[in-house]
C-alpha cells in the first residue's frame, strides 16, 4: 500500500483531463480511467510514500502554511522509462518550494519518500496512460495535442491511498 500527497484541479481541468482519459480508452489505450481500482483522479503528485502513518502524516501536513491556488499550464507530453506517459507542465518556484515542504513535512513524520519525489528528482506530471506500449504514442500524441494547453488552477490537496484510491482530504491547499 502506497499513500501520496496530491494536489487536485479545478473542475474544468479535471473535466478535460477525465475527457481525454475518456478518448485514449476509446483508441485502445488503457490510461488512469481503468488502471487498478479505476477511481484516479487527475492530480499532480507532490510526494509518494511508502512506509507512514496516515494520522502522522495528516497532522504533519496541516502545519505547513495555508497555500493560495495557483495555475500552472500542462503544454508538454513526456513518458518515463517504464513507459508511465504524462502530460508535464514547467513548474514556478512557488509549486517546487512547496513540493519541497511538503516532502520534508511527511518525512518529519517519520514516513519513507518514493527516489522519484525526492526535492531535485522530481518531475512534475500528471499521468495518463501507465502502461504504454511505444506502438501507442502516436495515438496518444494525436489526442493530447488536440487539448493541449490546458490551464489548470490547483486549487485542493489530499492524501491517497493508491491501493484502494480512498481520498483524505486535507484541510487546506499545501
Amino acid at each position: 500500500m502506497a499513500l501520496s500527497v496530491c494536489l487536485l484541479l479545478d473542475d474544468r481541468a479535471d473535466r478535460t483531463l477525465r475527457s481525454l482519459w475518456h478518448r485514449l480508452e476509446a483508441a485502445g489505450v488503457p490510461t488512469l480511467l481503468t488502471h487498478t481500482h479505476g477511481r484516479h483522479l487527475p492530480h499532480l503528485t507532490f510526494a509518494s510514500l511508502l512506509d507512514y502513518d496516515l494520522e502522522a502524516v495528516h497532522a504533519a501536513l496541516t502545519t505547513l502554511p495555508v497555500q493560495r491556488p495557483e495555475t500552472v499550464v500542462l503544454d508538454a507530453l513526456g513518458m518515463f522509462r517504464r513507459s508511465r506517459c504524462w502530460l508535464g507542465l514547467a513548474p514556478t518556484a512557488a509549486v517546487v518550494e512547496r513540493q519541497q515542504a511538503t516532502v520534508a513535512a511527511v518525512r518529519a513524520a517519520g514516513a519513507r519518500v518514493h527516489r522519484s519525489y525526492e526535492p531535485g528528482a522530481w518531475v512534475p506530471h500528471l499521468t495518463l496512460a501507465p502502461r504504454l506500449h511505444l506502438d501507442q504514442l502516436p495515438v496518444v500524441a494525436r489526442h493530447v495535442f488536440e487539448v493541449l494547453p490546458v490551464a489548470a488552477t490547483i486549487e485542493r490537496a489530499a492524501l491517497v491511498d493508491t491501493t484502494t484510491g480512498t481520498v483524505h482530504p486535507l484541510p487546506h491547499l499545501v
